[in-house]
């Protein structure tokens, strides 16, 4: 078999404006393409299936938010622990952390899927889902959940090449999955009429192939980060490092996730309308928050590989440059958003009270999105530095909290569709205003400890 070994980026050296760009906007693209696994689900069955299908795959979008936040969340652990070791010049543990990562990923998204097998039920019924849906919407996320197992595999298997720079790669194995998903999104709910199950199917599908092609390629190399089944084991010291990094990070998508459970059951009392014209415009402010999100990995990855070689001048300005550019670039994208909103939105659906509430919902939240960035690259440059905690605990205060907060206050007062949307940019600039606070102090303790040491 052939073996091949890629270039690794030098985060340590040069200038950062172009590296930073290079890495996050191909990362920024794969999430999107990712997202629009159930994007796509979205768009087809409330085209060709109806207000029903729409809805019951509506009602499930808080649902796979949890897990596919924890997951997202858990692979930050092994990204800044295995650029902290590229940092830190120790490339002899690499192969060992790398397939403690993958071994303990596989059992990881074994156990999840059957979680989430257990928990469905519960949780559509305790948002509010309505009856007249919940049917269909058990159908989908139980077929969805056998998806879960290969979306860990490839998401940790992408953490493992973004460790060392490669985020074009995962880019092109989710163009080539998505493509597979849109088609046969296409062909089991038009040319087979299977609703739900078949967009389902289809998410399964796609997700098998980025698993299976990320772990080719690491198969496939040569070098330290090469992949051998035969070598699948967990070290203990190895998998205790990525965890205190990706477990905060881990929880703290889930409970954000959760936060989100208990504004879908205020959207929920609004309607089946409201319910789908909702989980259509989320589709938007998925896309936008995948540029702010990609610009925080690159924060995470950068800082983690700067702070190992103990360059803290250059994780500053990876932090200001990564905020700006983070801003700017989802801020375009919603813009863009806005001003065609007509057009994007009927793409998804044809029903105009569906559409009413889609651009309520994209006024007052897609077009804020840009604020996500603040929060999230604050909590990305200090977990790059081994600080995982405390963005974890000021997320939670600032997205769940906070949010419960509104709910039973502002939302109680003014119980609308517009001031119930409100809760999030309140959220995101409260939460962003706390970590500022945190990352500033926590800089100035690392520059004290390095002052000291010379």
């Amino acid at each position: 078999m052939k073996t091949i070994k890629s270039k690794e980026m030098d985060m340590l050296n040069g200038g950062l404006v172009g590296k930073l760009i290079l890495f996050s906007l191909p990362l920024a693209f794969s999430s999107i393409l990712q997202q629009l696994f159930n994007s796509a689900d979205v768009a087809v069955v409330g085209r060709f299936a109806g207000d029903n299908a729409l809805a019951a795959v509506g009602s499930c979008v808080a649902l796979v938010g949890i897990f596919v936040n924890l997951i997202v969340g858990l692979a930050v652990g092994p990204n800044a622990v295995l650029a902290n070791l590229i940092g830190q010049k120790q490339r002899d543990k690499i192969n060992d952390m790398v397939h403690t990562i993958l071994t303990f990923g596989t059992i990881l998204g074994l156990g999840l899927m059957i979680l989430g097998f257990a928990s469905a039920r519960i949780i559509l019924e305790l948002s509010g889902t309505p009856s007249g849906v919940l049917a269909e919407a058990l159908l989908y996320i139980r077929i969805y959940f056998l998806s879960i197992p290969f979306m860990t595999v490839y998401n940790f298997g992408a953490a493992i090449l973004r460790s060392f720079g490669d985020t074009r790669r995962p880019m092109f194995y989710l163009i080539i999955s998505g493509i597979v998903n849109v088609i046969l999104n296409l062909i089991l709910v038009i040319c087979f009429h299977l609703g739900v199950a078949g967009v389902a199917i289809s998410t399964v599908i796609s997700n098998v192939i980025s698993a299976v092609m990320v772990m080719v390629y690491l198969y496939r190399r040569d070098d330290e980060f090469a992949f051998r089944f035969n070598r699948m084991k967990i070290v203990r010291p190895y998998l205790r490092k990525i965890l205190q990094i990706g477990i905060p990070s881990g929880i703290q998508g889930t409970i954000f996730s959760i936060s989100n459970v208990f504004i879908q059951s205020g959207i929920n009392s609004f309607g089946k309308f409201a319910i789908a014209g909702s989980s259509l415009a989320l589709n938007f402010e998925y896309f936008t928050y995948d540029i702010a999100n990609a610009f925080a990995q690159a924060t995470v990855t950068f800082t983690s590989q700067n702070y190992g070689a103990g360059n803290i001048k250059r994780c500053k300005k990876v932090f200001w440059l990564n905020m700006l550019f983070g801003i700017v670039f989802t801020e375009i994208l919603a813009v863009i958003f806005i001003v065609w909103s007509d057009f994007f939105v009927g793409i998804y659906t044809k029903s105009t009270a569906v559409a009413a509430y889609a651009l309520i919902r994209m006024y007052h939240v897609c077009s804020l999105e840009g604020l996500t960035t603040t929060y999230e690259v604050e909590s990305a440059a200090l977990r790059g530095m081994g600080k995982s905690v405390e963005p974890a605990i000021f997320t939670i205060l600032g997205t769940v909290v906070f949010r419960l907060i509104w709910l039973g206050t502002v939302f109680r007062l003014r119980s609308t569709f517009d001031w119930l949307l409100n809760v999030y940019a309140a959220s995101w600039i409260f939460t962003g205003c706390a970590l500022f606070i945190v990352y500033v102090r926590h800089m100035k303790k690392v520059e004290g400890r390095q002052k000291s040491a010379l």
